[in-house]
């Protein structure tokens, strides 16, 4: 095997990872929700978005991880670069909306914690 097969097999399973990622995570969160529901345990609904956006999330990271090593190591011309910065900048942006979502501020800001946290 040479070099750039070695690649596409790397950022192949990068592209496995991703989706499993996001397919496990889904499942998971399913079954945690299914199972707070029937325990009839607190607000299900937010638990629930927080942990399927977790998984997209970490999904969406392997994801660009593999497109980013496929376009570098195996096809770097300008056309597969733009491509690939597209892709980077419309999945950079949708992590930045879910992490938004997930914690409630964006990622390079700390939440602020109040009288009532600091107590507990």
């Amino acid at each position: 095997m040479d070099f750039k097969h070695v690649i596409e097999a790397v950022g192949e399973f990068m592209d496995l990872a991703g989706v499993a990622a996001i397919v496990l995570g889904a499942a998971g969160a399913t079954v945690a929700a299914f199972a707070a529901a029937l325990r009839r345990q607190g607000p299900v609904y937010e638990e629930y978005r927080q942990r399927l956006g977790r998984s997209i999330l970490l999904g969406l990271e392997l994801l660009v991880a593999a497109d980013i090593i496929r376009t570098v190591a195996v096809t770097p011309t300008f056309e597969s670069v733009g491509i690939l910065a597209v892709i980077v900048l419309i999945r950079t942006f949708l992590s930045y909306s879910l992490q938004l979502e997930v914690t409630g501020h964006l990622p390079w800001k700390r939440p602020v914690e109040t009288v009532e946290d600091k107590n507990k």
